[in-house]
């Protein structure tokens, strides 16, 4: 019998296909059947090695380069260098391989932390096992509020509903039997006697015979198709490439203008080799990939404690860049509990706080509300359908305990729920009388009725008592709410059936919402200051959704909704032209969320989008930052996207925007301190070599300065603390380069100041009549000058606005660089001259003019506002 057929089939057919006893199976046939099935999960692509991610770590343009130079210098003897040369990128490749690690563990944890619990029987005994370890022909024991871990045919049905949102998209539940279903070629959502791994139990109980697993069930299937889909490169990643090539083809190109001119002044040419190998050895920042991957680690953990993980190191800066966020509602922006809002009753509506127990009125819907639910809360777990699970919250919040009031008043008879009914109805024992009560959709519902209970009981219903209700349920609509009616009557027989459900005393109306979250409203906020877009994309009702975009700051205007059957009725251009407009859409499916995310992206937007179920997940592919949602979100969903909110949190999105930002301006600040210091040492060897001086550093001083002075200031400047301003200014255009017009005017102009001091502490050395003098207070001033700029360079903004001492690691850089430093020039290691007073104090005041000078600036003409 084919897997896929298996609905066409008996129970006892498939049981015995399977050689399964009611029983379940055999711990020894658990063994056996592992060994041949393997286990309950999927297969993820395989995931690479150590030793691969560290070899990867020497593709980077500006790495070869450098391995090209050592190889060359240990050529030329010069072995020291090369050395030097090779430490340095050795040690980048261990600290990127040991980040990437360290980031797929934190997905590992996510996804142990995740695994669901599978009940099964199993030698005549109900046990609880991972999911992990279901195998075909298990019997999966189903009941209200249980993941199903594998595909399965159902063998039992008692009221079984099943949400198979997170595979078809349909969010009602699903009822589900267990008699066999004759068609051939049955979609998915309609082979109503099987179910599905991925989906849950909303309502009822029931058993089933495990199917398929892993990779076999219809989820598996799905995640198999997402494999072979490419993974985009981020706007950082796209950026360093470029400029890497062209910061590398830069510097060779001065460096052999240089080594060009050595020779023509006669020159050895071995020396003029390795000062320009050393030359570009200072000026190419190998430290860049170290500190990007360093910046990049340090956020990931920072936004791991604020409950976002993220999936793929790099993805990081990419939230910096975000203009638009597509969020689902459910569970999102609202807290993923239905909630009871407000009632109506004879003598009014009142909110879900103003009922009086004591009010026979009052206490009679609330017994009502109770005793026609199958919903519990037990030790502060909820178990059943969220609608019920209302009604009993609203009864908790009086001290009315629904197993208690079931206790006092047995449920003798019952039609369960039916989705095309609308109605549920039970029979209870109330003292000697048998009442039959009834809740479901007041359309349904308010035509049976024929009495009305009031303070001084039953009565006959009048017109205007039936349009006070139309109108009280009108009005709950138009809010957003989901109503239910409440009615009942007296039955001989506990014995009914549907033909009972009519001729009612109508009780009440009781108005429920999922309500949003208390942050949703300043996250949304948050979001518009910053310049970013906020758009809900649901599958629920429109108005619903409006209701509760409108509560939070979303829509402004009736007009910016728009439902699914629009959306199909539009082109794609239509749907582009129209989509700046749009900030609600209702009724959605898989495929409108894909055609909503490309319209923002053929518009030149960065979008990120939430999801949580397997239909979601192309839709998490093509976003630019695919969220998926680490409580509710199943693990294809988690696989396609590129970060898992632990909360299912709106505002976590928006704090790891703020953190992507953040990490963004520290990385461009770190690099422009890269390029500022060594733009400096460039321009001072230039001045130097056109003026036929001697030469201002030793290769060993270049090595030096390029080990003390760039990586750890600019990882220091890396992390620096998250600055507010930057969620009030608009999202970084994405075709923006990294090197823009700006930004290379404020690296020439730094290099160039910094270049300045450097020259004058040169001639000041020259003047001595010793070139090697001259040299060292070069060398000096250029470590010192650099070591002051990395305080410049922690912001646009003037060291006091930010404050002096917010950022403790630019001070240890700082006073680590002078120590090294001081202990140089004092032993005279590195080919220095010993200084006098008055030359060290020369080397200290030109080296903090820069600091000075620049931060004055930004004082008077900066933006420290």
């Amino acid at each position: 019998m084919d897997a896929t057929q298996y609905y066409r089939a008996s129970a006892q057919e498939v049981m015995k296909k399977l050689d399964v006893t009611p029983q379940g199976l055999s711990e020894f046939e658990v063994q056996l059947r592992h060994k041949e099935h393997g286990y309950n999960e999927l297969k993820e692509s395989k995931q690479k090695n150590a030793v691969q991610v560290f070899l990867e770590q020497f593709q980077d343009f500006l790495v070869i380069i450098l391995i090209m130079a050592a190889v060359i210098s240990i050529f030329l003897g010069d072995v020291e260098s090369s050395i030097v040369i090779i430490v340095v990128i050795v040690l980048n490749s261990i600290l990127g391989t040991v980040q990437h690690i360290k980031a797929e563990k934190s997905l590992n944890s996510l996804k142990a932390m995740a695994a669901p619990i599978a009940k099964v029987m199993r030698n005549g005994e109900i046990l609880e096992i991972p999911s992990r370890e279901v195998i075909v022909g298990d019997l999966l024991i189903l009941e209200a509020g249980d993941y199903i871990s594998a595909d399965g045919r159902i063998l039992e049905s008692y009221g079984l509903q099943i949400n198979e949102s997170s595979l078809t998209g349909e969010s009602l539940a699903i009822d589900k039997m267990a008699h066999i279903i004759n068609e051939t070629d049955v979609a998915l959502g309609d082979k109503k006697n099987m179910v599905f791994s991925g989906s849950f139990v909303t309502k009822g109980r029931g058993q089933a015979i495990v199917t398929s697993i892993g990779m076999n069930t219809e989820i598996g299937k799905i995640a198999s198709l997402l494999d072979s889909a490419k993974e985009k490169k981020t706007p950082l990643q796209q950026s360093l490439d470029n400029f890497g090539k062209r910061l590398a083809f830069g510097i060779i190109l001065i460096c052999l203008i240089i080594f060009g001119l050595d020779i023509l002044r006669g020159r050895e040419l071995v020396d003029s080799f390795m000062f320009a190998v050393s030359l570009a050895v200072a000026a190419i920042p190998e430290a860049l990939s170290s500190i990007v991957t360093i910046v990049l680690a340090f956020g990931t953990q920072n936004m791991a404690k604020q409950n976002a993980i993220m999936r793929k190191l790099p993805a990081v800066e990419s939230l910096g860049s975000v203009s638009i966020i597509c969020s689902d509602k459910t569970g999102t922006l609202t807290q993923n509990k239905m909630t009871v809002q407000k009632m109506y009753i004879s003598e009014g509506i009142f909110h879900h706080d103003q009922l009086q127990t004591k009010n026979p009125l009052h206490k009679k819907l609330l017994d009502m509300a109770l005793l026609c639910n199958d919903s519990i809360l037990s030790d502060d777990k909820q178990i059943g359908d969220p609608t019920e699970l209302a009604l009993v919250n609203l009864g908790h919040q009086y001290d009315m305990n629904e197993q208690i009031t079931r206790g006092l008043h047995q449920r003798v008879g019952e039609v369960p729920f039916d989705s095309a009914r609308k109605l549920m109805s039970t029979v209870n024992r109330m003292g000697t009388r048998n009442i039959m009560i009834t809740k479901g959709a007041v359309d349904i519902l308010l035509p049976r009725i024929r009495k009305i209970e009031t303070s001084k009981g039953a009565m006959s219903i009048t017109e205007q008592q039936l349009e006070s209700i139309k109108r009280a349920t009108h009005t709950f609509s138009s809010e957003g709410l989901r109503v239910l009616a409440i009615a009942y009557k007296d039955v001989v027989s506990p014995r009914i059936s549907t033909e009972d459900e009519n001729n009612y005393t109508f009780v009440g109306l009781i108005a429920m919402m999922d309500p949003p979250r208390e942050e949703s409203a300043q996250a949304i906020a948050d979001c518009i200051e910053a310049g970013i877009k906020p758009v809900m994309i649901t599958g629920d009702h429109k108005i619903t959704a409006t209701a509760i975009a409108k509560q939070i700051g979303i829509l402004k205007d009736p007009s910016e909704a728009m439902e699914g059957v629009e959306i199909e009725r539009l082109t794609d251009e239509e749907l582009q032209n129209k989509v700046e407009k749009i900030s609600v859409y209702a009724r959605v499916s898989p495929e409108h969320k894909i055609r909503i995310v490309k319209a923002w992206q053929e518009k030149g937007h960065v979008v990120a989008m939430t999801g949580d179920g397997v239909n979601d997940a192309p839709a998490l592919k093509q976003a630019n930052i695919g969220v998926a949602m680490g409580i509710t979100g199943t693990e294809v969903a988690k696989d396609a996207s590129s970060m898992i909110l632990t909360d299912d949190n709106f505002l976590t999105i928006v704090k790891a925007i703020s953190n992507g930002r953040s990490i963004y301006a520290n990385i461009r600040n770190a690099i422009k301190f890269l390029l500022s210091g060594n733009a400096g040492a460039i321009l001072v060897v230039l001045y130097a070599t056109l003026l036929a001086l001697p030469v201002p550093f030793a290769p060993v001083h270049l090595l030096f300065i390029n080990l003390l002075t760039d990586s750890l200031p600019a990882i220091a400047i890396g992390l620096e603390p998250h600055n507010k301003k930057l969620m009030k200014e608009k999202p970084r255009n994405i075709q923006e380069p990294l090197l823009n017009k700006k930004f290379a005017t404020q690296v020439g102009l730094e290099g160039l100041i910094i270049a300045a001091v450097t020259i004058i502490a040169f001639q000041i050395g020259l003047s001595s009549g010793d070139p090697l003098t001259g040299s060292t207070m070069a060398f000096a001033t250029l470590c010192l000058a650099r070591l002051f700029h990395g305080f410049n360079c922690r912001s646009d903004q003037s060291i006091f606005k930010l404050g002096l001492f917010s950022n403790i690691f630019v001070w240890i850089a700082f006073l680590l660089g002078l120590s090294l430093l001081n202990a140089v020039l004092i032993a005279g290691w590195f080919e220095v001259a010993t200084l006098n007073h008055a030359q060290l104090l020369a080397v200290y005041g030109l080296a903090f003019i820069p600091l000075v000078i620049i931060q004055l600036e930004r004082v008077f003409f900066g933006k420290d506002e």
